[in-house]
Parts: C-alpha cells; structure tokens; sequence
C-alpha cells in the first residue's frame, strides 16, 4: 500500500513538472469545491440567495471544504455572549469572518477593547451595530487611532463610543494628519475633542477639512470658542446650494445677506433648519403676531424651538398680559427664547392673581382636536389660520 502511495506521488509530481497546467487544474478543481460548499453554507445557513451567497464568496475570497472553519467562528461568538439572530446579522454585514481564525483574527481585538473598561456586553452591542471594525489590524489600525483620540477625550467610554460610531478612523495615520491639519490653523485641542466626540464622519472622511476651517474662520468664529464647533459642523451638514434657497427665502422675509450672516454667528444651529420651518415660523412672527421680521435676526434660536410647543404658548401669554394690564408690550424675543423655568418664574407664577389662568393658557395643547381651546386664547378669527401652522410645521 505504501509502495502505491509513493508510485502515485512520484508520477503526480513528475507530470505536474512536465505539464503545469495540470496542477493548475487541481488547485482550480479544490477552490471551486471549496467556494461551492461555502455558497451552500450560507445558503442553508444565514439565508442567502444563491445569486447573493455566490457573489459574497467571490467578493471575499471566502472558501472551506468543510463546516469545521465558520463553526468555529460561530461558537467564538456564541462563547462571547452574541445571540443567534446578532451573529446572523454580523455574518450578512461582514461574510469575511467565517473564513478566518478567530483567535488570531478576533480574541485579540475583543482582549484590547476588554482592557479599556468596554464590559462584554457594550462590545457585544457595538459590534453588532459596527461589524467591519473587526477588520484592521490590531497593531496598525486601530491601537493607534484609538490612543490618539484617548489623548484628547481622556475617557474610554467616550473614546471606543468614537471609535465605533466613526469608522473612518481606522485608517492608518489618517487621522493623525486630518488632527495636525487643524492645529496647524488654531483650532483649539477642546473643539477637536468635540469634533471626536460626535458623529463627525462627515468632516474626517472628507478631503476638504482645511477649507471647511477657513471658510468658518473667514465667517468670523474663533477656532478656540465652542460656537466654532457648531459653526464647523453646521456648516458640512449643509449642501451649499441647500443653504442658498434658505438665504433666499429669508430674503423674501426682507433679510439681508448681512442679516442672515449674523444671524449664523449668533446661533449656528439655525442653519440646520428646513425651508418649511423657516418659513412657518416667519409667518407666525409677522402675519400672527405683528412683529419685525428683523427680530429674529438677533435671536436666530427661534427657529429652532417648537411652534406647537414652546412659541405658539408663549405667546398666548405675552400677548395676554398686557390686555390684563400685567405688562407693557414689548419684544416677544427674549421670553420666547429663555428656558423654561425662567419663562414661568418672569411671565406666569409672579403674577399670583392671575397666575392660575396664565398657566393654564401656557398649558393648553395646541392641536386640531383642541380648536376650541386655541379660539379661546387666541381669537376665533385667527383660528383658520393657527390651525395652518399646525399643519405646515
């Protein structure tokens, strides 16, 4: 039997030095077999379709001949506390792993972010939101990023909450260089700390960062202020020809170019607010209310309260009050913006007498179904037209 073994092998080997091909032909026999029986895998085990099973394995060079391999890797996961229905999940996001060795592959990256006071069950959360972390290099992806970004945040918590939610990170030394790129032009250590801190995708991933930077130093905002930051991002989450039809319907509201400019400055988020929005809350303030447009521009943060319920309250109050003789008319700005608390304490509750039916107008929901409560504060005239804010907002 021996003696065969050895014939079979010697004349194996001669012919495959005489004739390559035919090696060539075996190694194409054994991967065929090896990605057929990975198709099947997955049909019969994660649900693929055939088309689909097929085209993941040749995208992912994923291939066994037997189910020893992804077993393994299912049970790694199994043992690490991820049930059936988040390995499913993980398997369609991320094929890739089922071929690989994961105590090589896989122990070591769970060890590391285990040793940054991540409990199990926040990694088993966090990768089965975020699979494709898994994937870099230990060493050179994501060791490196990771203490970087522990330098400004100084929290781990915080740190892997930025490392998972921002995948652009894991990225060699991408990342270092989009940092150096923003000290380099002042922005300050505590708004890079913000910027890591929040979904900022947007901005890293993008190769445009310096010029972002400038075009919000050029507007005016101070690279070490906290309002810099906000600037920065509203700035990315807004397509520049999105921002030009708002400057254009304020415009219509008889806004200036410098108007909206420091309206920006003096609340960035305002930026973020849709055309509709602008728009219902314009037409409140000037054809409901009476007031000058050109208030807003002092108080931008306006637009980004509730109409249905924080204006809209307010207002039945500010314009109950002087009817009663409790106040003088005066600007609607700063009541509407304050906060809760300070709104009550100055315009309801230091009323004692009429703080009972003050409170009651405030609380009064404002909603088609309660037409008979908005006649009540605000007018049966004005009542069609309320009820059209309700509706545009």
């Amino acid at each position: 039997m021996f003696n065969k073994l050895l014939y079979l092998k010697c004349v194996t080997s001669s012919a495959t030095s005489r004739y390559p091909f035919l090696l060539s032909l075996c190694f194409c026999t054994a991967t065929s077999n090896s990605r057929s029986f990975a198709v099947s895998y997955l049909i019969d085990n994660f649900g693929f379709s055939p088309v689909s099973a097929s085209k993941t394995c040749k995208s992912y060079n994923i291939s066994f001949q037997t189910s020893e391999k992804p077993e393994t890797v299912i049970r790694f996961f199994r043992n690490h506390g991820f049930p059936n229905i988040q390995i499913k999940y993980i398997v369609t996001k991320a094929p890739w792993f089922l071929s690989c060795d994961p105590c090589k592959r896989l122990l070591p990256k769970f060890e590391f972010f285990l040793s940054k006071d991540v409990s199990s069950s926040e990694i088993v959360d966090l990768i089965s939101k975020y699979p494709g972390v898994l994937r870099p290099s230990l060493k050179n992806h994501i060791v490196p990023p990771y203490e970087l970004i522990y330098k400004f945040l100084q929290c781990h918590v915080k740190t892997y909450g930025s490392m998972f939610r921002n995948t652009c990170f894991f990225g060699g030394d991408r990342l270092t260089h989009k940092i150096i790129l923003l000290l380099e032009n002042e922005v300050s250590e505590s708004n890079i700390a913000r910027l890591l801190g929040k979904h900022t995708k947007a901005l890293f991933a993008s190769n445009d960062i310096v010029k972002s930077v400038k075009e919000v130093k050029d507007l005016g905002f101070d690279p070490s202020e906290t309002t810099f930051f906000k600037a920065l991002m509203a700035i990315k989450k807004i397509s520049p020809s999105l921002w030009k039809a708002k400057v254009d319907t304020l415009k219509k509201w008889g806004w200036s170019d410098e108007a909206v400019s420091e309206a920006f400055r003096r609340h960035p988020h305002f930026r973020l607010q849709s055309i509709k929005k602008i728009n219902a809350v314009m037409n409140l303030w000037v054809n409901e209310l009476g007031r000058d447009p050109l208030e807003l521009v002092h108080c931008p943060k306006i637009f980004c309260l509730s109409i249905e319920k924080t204006i809209i309250p307010r207002a039945r109050v500010l314009q109950h009050l002087p009817a009663k003789g409790l106040r003088k008319s005066a600007s609607f700005v700063y009541p509407i913006s304050v906060s809760e608390k300070l709104f009550l304490a100055r315009y309801v509750t230091c009323f004692k007498e009429e703080s009972c039916q003050l409170l009651k107008l405030y609380q009064e929901k404002v909603s088609v179904q309660g037409k008979e409560e908005v006649g009540a504060a605000w007018g049966s005239s004005q009542i069609d037209k309320f009820l059209w804010f309700k509706l545009a907002v």
